[in-house]
């Protein structure tokens, strides 16, 4: 992208980051297409390949419970308690990733979507019918989808994204990052969740030193 721009490093399957969506949705209100958004994906628990236990769906649980606190968003935890449920978020992020070749904003849009899905429909976005179904909601022709999105270069295309999240020091979800100013340099908006007043602030802070 040229000019500033923003960076978000998100997943599809990471509860904060569907608590962060409000956010976004703010910010797209705020400065439209004058500040763009790019998403990048940060690969939360992509190829795991074990079912859910007890344990780890309990601890799940009270983590959506804190994100529902936070942010008022409506979580159905039931999604969870289908048989032999494997948490694996690399399919919905590989998704995402295939609605980008779209355009960012559809990207965007698909990612809110698949979290919505997920966290509040009780529908499984690790499949594949899934999250086609998702697709043709958004515009794109099932087929199509289904078939760029089991291709091998898709596959490589999610955990490049993978990589640059890791090469960018993204440590946690969400992450959103600026940039750059006039000596090409980015820097973040916010580390984790934090609500829409105060992300925002930082971005009309960061806006006005860049016009200064």
């Amino acid at each position: 992208m040229d000019g500033p721009h923003l960076i978000y490093f998100a997943d599809p399957m990471c509860s904060w980051c569907y608590g962060f969506s409000p956010v976004i949705d703010e910010i797209r209100h705020a400065y439209g297409r004058a500040l763009p958004i790019r998403v990048v994906m940060g690969g939360l628990r992509p190829g795991t390949d074990q079912p859910m236990t007890d344990e780890a769906r309990k601890s799940v649980v009270g983590h959506w419970n804190h994100v529902h606190e936070a942010s008022g968003l409506p979580f159905d935890a039931a999604v969870l308690d289908r048989p032999g449920f494997i948490y694996d978020t690399d399919p919905a992020a590989r998704a995402v990733v295939v609605a980008r070749r779209e355009g960012e904003e559809l990207a965007a849009r698909y990612l809110a979507g698949a979290q919505r899905a997920f966290y509040a429909e009780n529908r499984d976005v690790t499949s594949g019918e899934v999250l086609a179904d998702l697709a043709e909601e958004y515009g794109l022709e099932r087929q199509a989808f289904l078939a760029a999105w089991a291709s091998e270069e898709a596959k490589q295309e999610t955990w490049r994204d993978y990589a640059i999240s890791q090469n960018a020091g993204v440590t946690g979800f969400p992450t959103l990052i600026g940039g750059p100013n006039d000596q090409g340099v980015y820097g973040v908006v916010t580390r984790g969740y934090a609500p829409p007043e105060q992300v925002l602030a930082v971005l009309r802070n960061w806006i006005a030193g860049i016009a200064a």
